[in-house]
């Protein structure tokens, strides 16, 4: 049986992977690993976004942990960081998101949170899956045990509360396009920017269950490029469906991805005085051009493995204070554990109305090099046989060395879903496109079969 755990939590198909037997363990599972320290009756936090199944698998894990004798506040919709700041602000145990972030409708997830509102470490989610693999392991809590749900509390209007102290600039006069995917963002997002001055002009703010991430949101970026445009906005901003990420759209339309918006916030901040030592962390997925903008710049640009997970590491481990993903999933670790669209968005907003200049302008201080990137899909089974395979290592390191000091290749697999993807990046549009189309046919060919 595969490793339960991916990079992101539990992941899958509701109701054919993610079941409601499934989650209910993982509740139990995780009510025994978390509360093993507590001196007193733990405590859970649970949200969700609006896809269809949350409503299902919340009551499924809420029963997991009412059963092994954790009582339990059920926070509704809400982003995935707005859990991982109520954790704290609440004092609880740990927090649970039930969410499948960019994926489809159909798919949905779980993710843990500890007492200080970080993801949980690989031992501790190996911890809580050994339990879930030998459910003759769970333990119910005694008849008089059994926890309870606790009165709820107004965890929208505490996180808009938190989310607007982090900037101390009035956005009066500002015109703010944004894409809510349809998720978690959608009751949130144009309540803070528009108590912030800003006038506000939203999309994809109207959840029904089965249109989250569908034509919209960060995966679907020209949809705000589009409306940016067309509603004559300074700064268009897309969050993905739980709104841990963050992308951006320039007044021209033009997309502005993570990178740039952490070139944007780490020169900001260097200049501010708030970057810690001088380094930010970003991913082997990262454009080329973010490390020489760093060497330009004075400013050290620190690569880890792809994954947020990843990149907090090395942030704790080093005491950075800033890290991020070309994806758009951006940690400011002075204000958040963990990646949080809005509260990016609101940062790079506040920069731009303290420049006084366009988004084109602030995001044109990065220049990219060309990258492309394919998704192929390839079972989870098959995953590990790609990169063991000679054929395909023989042709990554041919395209390698012909990429020598003008780009690169990455092929890696997803850790969230059944897809490998092949990146390449240089001097040269049409090179670096045939190079991961070559890469592409070649493991299709030999794992599609």
């Amino acid at each position: 049986m595969p490793r339960l755990f991916g990079t992101d939590g539990v992941r899958g198909v509701a109701n054919r992977d993610l079941t409601c037997s499934l989650a209910h363990q993982i509740g139990m599972a995780t009510a025994m690993v978390l509360s093993k320290k507590q001196h007193k009756k733990p405590m859970f936090l649970i949200a969700k976004d609006p896809r269809l199944s949350g409503d299902m698998l919340t009551g499924a894990i809420t029963s997991g942990l009412l059963c092994a004798g954790s009582d339990v506040i059920l926070l509704g919709i809400l982003p995935t960081p707005a859990v991982a700041h109520l954790i704290r602000v609440y004092q609880a145990t740990a927090g649970i998101m039930i969410s499948a972030s960019h994926n489809p409708t159909e798919y949905n997830g779980i993710k843990l949170f500890d007492h200080e509102g970080f993801k949980l470490s690989d031992e501790t989610e190996d911890e809580i899956e050994k339990l879930v693999k030998n459910p003759h392991l769970l333990q119910s809590a005694d008849p008089l045990e059994i926890g309870t749900i606790l009165p709820p509390k107004n965890g929208i209007r505490d996180y808009i509360n938190h989310l607007k102290s982090t900037v101390s600039t009035d956005f009066s006069g500002l015109k703010i396009a944004i894409d809510c995917a349809n998720g978690a963002t959608s009751k949130i997002a144009e309540t803070v920017f528009s108590e912030l001055g800003a006038e506000v002009f939203p999309i994809a703010n109207r959840p029904d269950g089965k249109n989250i991430n569908k034509n919209c949101g960060s995966t679907h970026l020209k949809t705000i490029c589009e409306h940016t445009v067309k509603s004559g906005c300074d700064i268009g901003i897309s969050f993905d469906g739980d709104g841990d990420r963050v992308l951006c759209s320039d007044e021209t339309g033009t997309p502005v991805d993570g990178d740039q918006i952490l070139a944007i916030l780490a020169s900001h901040m260097k200049e501010s005085g708030t970057l810690k030592k001088n380094t930010a962390v970003c991913t082997v997925m990262s454009n080329y051009a973010l490390t020489l903008f760093g060497e330009n710049n004075d400013i050290l640009m620190k690569q880890t493995n792809v994954g947020d997970r990843y990149v907090l590491e090395k942030m704790l481990k080093s005491s950075y204070n800033l890290g991020g993903e070309q994806s758009g999933h951006i940690i400011l670790l002075d204000y958040n554990t963990t990646g949080d669209g809005i509260l990016t968005a609101l940062q790079v907003v506040q920069i731009l109305k303290t420049k006084h200049c366009k988004m084109s302008r602030l995001s044109g201080i990065l220049e990219k090099l060309p990258q492309h990137l394919i998704n192929v899909r390839v079972k989870n089974e098959q995953k590990a046989s790609v990169l063991l395979d000679e054929e395909v290592l023989e042709l990554i390191e041919t395209i390698t060395v012909k990429l020598f000091r003008t780009g690169r290749v990455l092929v890696r697999a997803s850790g969230t879903e059944p897809l490998f993807r092949i990146m390449t990046e240089g001097e040269n549009t049409k090179e670096i496109e045939a190079y991961a189309n070559e890469i592409a046919t070649l493991i299709e060919k030999k794992f599609q079969s």
